[in-house]
């Protein structure tokens, strides 16, 4: 069995309600879960049992109360988001972990095309490699079925399922080593849903680690090599 390349610890996260004189609440509490290449683990539980929270912790966006984050565990590569400093972050992000949040995040007034393929884009130099780079964007657009007609617009003038499909392969064009899924087919139709579930399996083919939540019950099952509930998440997963 190959080694986990993501790997927490006894995370745990409590936000300071700052307008209730500073009362903790606990949300998460000695989370231990490991996940290995090829693997897409599924976290159950209900509303507000902090699953998004997770995610958010393992792509830093929040930072943990305590324990630790660790990519590529007992590795020389071994890196512990929970410490790392903001340029690592960053880098990390950019090459190591994909994110589909449940909300795209644009820059106003940029082209549609030109979101999806900004991941490609980024370190490159010269107009051969954003050629290439609109050229991929362009594919997985149309499998996401935005028409191409819509490309060059901003994706705030889109629906909330069209915004979903831009974040979805704006997050997933570039293969990363480690993929986060939170809710991503939250707002689409079965045809879209479906291939969501295609390009999970893809993703997991090629040897990503996937951590996913999802709200359908089917396209979890559809997705999963193994599924943790967060009721599981005291003892080692």
């Amino acid at each position: 069995m190959s080694s986990p390349v993501l790997q927490i610890e006894n995370l745990g996260k409590r936000f300071t309600l700052h307008h209730q004189q500073r009362a903790q609440l606990p949300v998460l509490d000695d989370v231990n879960l490991s996940v290995r290449a090829g693997e897409c683990v599924v976290i159950d539980g209900a509303s507000g049992a902090g699953k998004s929270t997770l995610l958010k912790l393992v792509y830093a966006n929040y930072r943990p109360t305590s324990g630790r984050v660790v990519l590529y565990p007992g590795t020389s590569q071994e890196l512990d988001l929970a410490k790392a400093p903001e340029r690592t972050l960053l880098a990390a992000r950019r090459d190591v972990i994909g994110y589909v949040s449940q909300f795209l995040r644009a820059i106003p007034r940029v082209p549609a095309l030109d979101v999806v393929a900004e991941p490609l884009m980024e370190g490159s130099t010269g107009g051969e490699a954003a050629a290439a780079a609109r050229e991929e964007a362009g594919r997985w657009l149309e499998r996401l079925r935005i028409p191409s007609r819509l490309w060059q617009l901003p994706p705030a003038t889109f629906s909330g399922g069209e915004q979903q499909r831009v974040n979805i392969a704006r997050s997933m064009i570039k293969p990363r080593p480690i993929l986060l899924l939170d809710e991503p087919t939250a707002s689409l139709d079965a045809a879209n849903s479906r291939t969501v579930v295609e390009l999970v399996h893809e993703a997991r083919e090629r040897g990503a680690a996937i951590v996913g939540v999802f709200h359908d019950p089917e396209i979890a099952a559809a997705v999963a090599t193994r599924r943790v509930a967060v009721s599981q998440f005291g003892r080692n997963a």
